[in-house]
């Protein structure tokens, strides 16, 4: 009897021990409070004029299909690298993904018809180790997170799927749409810029005990989100040299799923990003950016440039309804689309969710706000991308050349009117001459 006793308890007490929570585990509601967002990366006053012509694509590199134009506004331009300021600047050139939209006549290359772009998607998993770089276990549970569940829906989401916009007769893509709304008095009908999505073979990232934090799902599972740092993501992400196989992005490149004529697509299950070293500086859930590799002899010698995106799922309750499902995914999609090389400067400007900037980032004008998201429900389930601003509201045009005069589209009341020139860091309105 006493020896019975004696089992039972050891196993009660093993139990107990087997599912005490982990020091680097953090609850549900962890997310509750954090300040959710998207990244910015970079490898390198009223009465504004958007141009009408098109400057033709960049030079010297080989990349997705893109063309330049400009706009003119007073503003004041910074060094990207140093935060110094440098000079007053009028002309503001920028770059976005497609065929121009101005006519045959700018564009020897355009036809009026649809610009279709290969669009793959790599799903990534996590896989959660110990120290030891031993595969991880909680509650019996591996600490594994699956990316794949995630893209059938993403398929029939708004992003790759077609649904009906007031920028477009037929119906179409959301990035497609958006650009449409900003070119629309000045683009033939039937002008598009759509994806071709292919879904690509899975990656993983592995991530050693230190560098994440992770809730689980109820059931006891992995993982309702993980939490990773910055750095370490980063690093895991973006090869060092061509050659690199152990990076995702690496990996990818070096397999031929993604290529430089692509706009590629990382698609990550409930990941966000955490800086310095602490969860609680919380929570990036998507940029846009490209890896940057040599020429050859096969391409001239052009620099490559692949542009990619790192998204992340957003299951539902995590950030309110401001972020969720494909809020991220369609954020980095659509500012790809209007700044595919991130180099497109304008002068700086404070939006209404207080986030203040000098480049064509759409997104950031508009994320966290109460009206952030247009809700579409197409395919049984209802989506969530994000508004946008379109580049009226960084020119200043008054009044606005886009769809029914908007600065914002779909929702074109979130942005009643453009952007005000700032000094360097937002400090006041710009003025020139300077104290006019």
């Amino acid at each position: 009897m006493r020896v019975a006793l004696v089992t039972v308890l050891f196993a009660v007490l093993s139990a107990l021990a087997f599912a005490q929570v982990q020091t680097d585990q953090v609850d549900a509601s962890f997310l509750a409070k954090a300040k959710p967002g998207t990244l910015h990366i970079s490898n390198a006053a009223g009465g504004g004029i958007l141009g009408t012509r098109s400057s033709g694509s960049l030079l010297g590199i080989d990349s997705l299909v893109n063309w330049s134009s400009y706009f003119y506004l007073p503003g004041f331009l910074s060094d990207q690298f140093f935060g110094l300021p440098v000079a007053p600047q009028f002309t503001w050139q920028y770059t976005m993904v497609g065929h121009a939209p101005f006519g045959k006549g700018n564009d020897s290359d355009w036809q009026g018809e649809t610009t279709w772009i290969n669009a793959p998607i790599v799903p990534v998993n996590l896989d959660l180790r110990n120290f030891d770089g031993s595969p991880r276990f909680v509650n019996g549970h591996r600490l594994y997170s699956d990316a794949t569940q995630y893209v059938t829906p993403v398929l029939k989401s708004p992003v790759f799927g077609k649904t009906f916009y007031g920028s477009s007769a037929p119906a179409t893509q959301y990035a497609d749409a958006i650009q449409r709304a900003e070119f629309f008095n000045r683009s033939d009908s039937g002008w598009h810029t759509l994806l071709r999505p292919l879904v690509k073979t899975p990656r993983t990232m592995t991530l050693i005990r230190g560098t994440y934090r992770f809730a689980l799902n109820s059931d006891g599972s992995c993982c309702l989100f993980v939490l990773i740092d910055v750095n370490t993501f980063s690093s895991l992400l973006f090869p060092l040299v061509p050659t690199d196989t152990s990076t995702v992005i690496g990996a990818a490149e070096n397999a031929g799923d993604i290529r430089t004529r692509d706009l590629s697509t990382f698609l990550f299950p409930n990941a966000y990003l955490y800086f310095n070293g602490d969860p609680t500086q919380c929570c990036v859930l998507g940029f846009h950016s490209y890896d940057l590799e040599p020429g050859g002899p096969t391409n001239g010698f052009r620099e490559r440039r692949y542009v990619v995106n790192y998204s992340s799922w957003i299951s539902p309750g995590l950030f309110g309804s401001a972020f969720t499902d494909i809020t991220a995914l369609s954020h980095e999609i659509a500012e790809a689309f209007n700044d595919p090389f991130v180099t497109n400067a304008t002068p700086w400007w404070l939006a209404p969710n207080g986030v203040c900037q000098d480049n064509l980032e759409t997104g950031d004008v508009i994320e966290g706000l109460p009206d952030a998201t247009f809700p579409i429900t197409m395919n049984g389930f209802t989506y969530h991308p994000q508004n946008e601003a379109l580049v009226q509201w960084f020119a200043s045009e008054t009044p606005s050349s886009a769809i029914s005069g908007a600065y914002s589209y779909p929702d074109t009341t979130v942005l009643p009117s453009a952007s005000v020139s700032e000094l360097p860091g937002c400090t006041g309105p710009f003025s020139f001459p300077p104290g006019k």
